[in-house]
């Protein structure tokens, strides 16, 4: 479980976002940030003994991504981000494999797995995967845990059939889709609960059997 001062902390920065103010209360952060790793340790605990492919070795501070924004291509120059994100990488399988990402932010948590705009190549072998295979991704996405749980991100999805495909095509509407992401959306107050590292866990049972598809669809 997390401190609610912790996401407090990026409300407060949101507002004093400037090198300035870092810099004069950088210690809130540091506060932040340990707190954060305390939990980032019970979830890789928990992910690893799940997922075979994920290192119990990992470090939690490899796994917290940087607080700072790269905004040298970028019209927005405010130096922080608004959020803290945690990147599972599962780098004992291969290059293409299925991320495991959570998302803090005020008003806008969430864990995410899958491919979040993919290239294209990965992209056009999920597509052939779910066109050989329908029935087995159809049965992964309908799983009533998985509704209950997750949601396909819809983010950028074409307005017309991709390449290949046509518009009348039984699937046509998972074909369309851009990134192969299930989200799983929390309110704020979960992460207060000593109950959320147990929930995530179940989070992680659930997603299992769609990663184990798109992991097989992007097998070299």
């Amino acid at each position: 479980m997390l401190k609610k001062k912790t996401l407090d902390f990026l409300e407060v920065l949101n507002e004093n976002n400037n090198r300035e103010w870092f810099a004069e209360n950088k210690q809130l952060y540091e506060e932040a940030k340990a707190d954060l790793l305390v939990m980032i340790g019970q979830l890789i605990k928990e992910l690893s003994a799940i997922d075979a492919h994920y290192s119990a070795d990992t470090d939690p501070k490899k796994a917290l991504m940087r607080i700072y924004r790269d905004v040298r291509f970028s019209k927005n120059k405010d130096p922080y981000k608004k959020n803290y994100g945690i990147a599972f990488d599962v780098k004992g399988y291969g290059p293409n494999t299925p991320s495991y990402y959570l998302h803090l932010q005020p008003g806008n948590c969430f864990f995410g797995v899958g491919f979040w705009q993919p290239e294209p190549q990965i992209l056009k072998m999920i597509r052939e995967e779910i066109d050989y295979n329908a029935s087995e991704f159809l049965t992964v996405i309908n799983d009533d845990d998985f509704k209950k749980t997750y949601a396909l991100s819809q983010e950028d999805k074409l307005k017309k059939a991709p390449k290949g495909y046509e518009i009348d095509h039984p699937q046509i509407e998972l074909l369309k889709l851009k990134s192969f992401i299930a989200i799983y959306n929390l309110p704020d107050a979960e992460f207060f609960k000593p109950s959320i590292v147990n929930k995530l866990k179940t989070a992680f049972e659930i997603i299992q059997p769609f990663v184990l598809f798109l992991r097989k669809a992007t097998a070299s």
